[in-house]
């Protein structure tokens, strides 16, 4: 009996990481803390209008610009069973003059997936405005290693969960449920922002977590061991995308630091199909850890273009680093896609609307120049 190899391919050369700058409807609607059901209402004009401008970029993968969301990790873990988002005494480590609102995650009783978590109607709603003809649907959620590394041992309040090793393996278990349900409405591009596997790179954040008597290089392992026991059971027409980055808030950041420490674990332990690779300056580190990346059907998106400012990369530029690249990796297993999205929070980077579109622009131009497709 022989067994038949699954082969996922990311499905374009041109990608994006998910989120866009808020339109003004959905900022001022925010502002004026208006009732859930009409900010509802206000979010779904808004996403067409999103959907629009990809299209109009010359992309071919469509997100709805995380515009639902306050931030892009904690409104899908605050409507996870068993975690609660609650007020924070101090905001989060940005290198900067912005700080993040005062709020944190507690882990409250049994984790789980529910079957009404919201985001499942947010992607639904995203892929009847996706007409086959113009692309694929694809929704961004916070990786597993989230539920874990944004929870600090004070907020562990479900006693059960000092225990880490079943911490680890019911994160895994809901992100399972998760994979499936939002398979089971339709998404068949699913992307898991994973990014504290870059924080593990950084000798303050590696510091950090010594401090709190984990040894982060075991949190690695561990991370890639929660992410593949979500995804390796997936069905086979669904693809798994997972972003890294060290921080994007208001075009500030937190880490710095290359992805030595944890390429062999991302690359090699786990099925990812599509890596979007923060490379947009030397906090990234250098390039050769991709030569880590197997030969075969995995492909890394990388990020180049800058979404922290709204100068413009050049083409030559561009297509210059992409020689680099490939000294590590057969070119082939490359695509381009900007380094984050261009609004991790409501608040948005430091760029405008016509920047971010000329960013997304000079996405699908670059893949037509050195693939010749989009």
């Amino acid at each position: 009996m022989t067994t038949q190899t699954i082969r996922r391919r990311a499905p374009h050369r041109a990608d994006h990481v998910g989120s866009l700058l808020r339109p003004a409807t959905v900022q001022m609607a925010r502002h004026d803390h208006i009732p859930a059901e009409a900010l509802t209402k206000v979010e779904d004009e808004a996403v067409p209008g999103l959907v629009k401008l990809q299209k109009e970029a010359g992309l071919k993968v469509f997100t709805d610009g995380e515009v639902r969301r306050q931030f892009w990790h904690y409104d899908f873990m605050g409507m996870l069973t068993g975690l609660d988002m609650k007020p924070a005494k101090k905001s989060l480590d940005f290198k900067g003059e912005f700080k993040t609102p005062q709020i944190e995650p507690h882990l409250t009783g049994k984790l789980d997936f529910p079957a009404d978590h919201p985001m499942l109607r947010h992607f639904t709603f995203l892929k009847d405005l996706v007409r086959p003809e113009d692309g694929i649907a694809k929704i961004s959620i916070p990786g597993p290693s989230a539920c874990h590394f944004r929870v600090s041992p004070d907020n562990t309040e479900y006693e059960p969960y000092r225990d880490h090793d079943l911490l680890f393996h019911d994160i895994a278990a809901a992100y399972k449920k998760a994979v499936q349900a939002f398979y089971d409405v339709g998404c068949r591009y699913l992307q898991l922002d994973d990014i504290f596997f870059a924080y593990l790179g950084d000798e303050h954040q590696r510091a950090l977590r010594r401090a709190m008597g984990q040894d982060p290089d075991k949190l690695i392992q561990s991370y890639a061991w929660m992410l593949e026991e979500a995804i390796r059971d997936r069905p086979a027409d669904m693809i798994i995308g997972m972003h890294m980055c060290r921080g994007n808030f208001r075009s500030q950041f937190v880490a710095e630091g290359g992805y030595d420490a944890a390429a062999d674990a991302i690359f090699n332990h786990t099925s990812v199909d599509v890596y979007f690779m923060e490379y947009d300056t030397e906090r990234a580190g250098g390039l050769e850890p991709l030569k880590l990346l197997p030969k075969g059907d995995k492909r890394v998106m990388a990020g180049f273009i800058t979404t922290k400012t709204g100068t413009l990369e050049s083409l030559d530029w561009l297509k210059k680093k992409f020689d680099e690249a490939s000294k590590f990796v057969d070119l082939d297993q490359l695509g381009i896609a900007p380094q984050c999205g261009f609004a991790s929070t409501e608040h948005g980077n430091a760029v405008t609307e016509d920047e971010e579109k000329a960013k997304l622009e000079l996405v699908v131009r670059t893949a037509e120049a050195i693939w010749g497709e989009n």
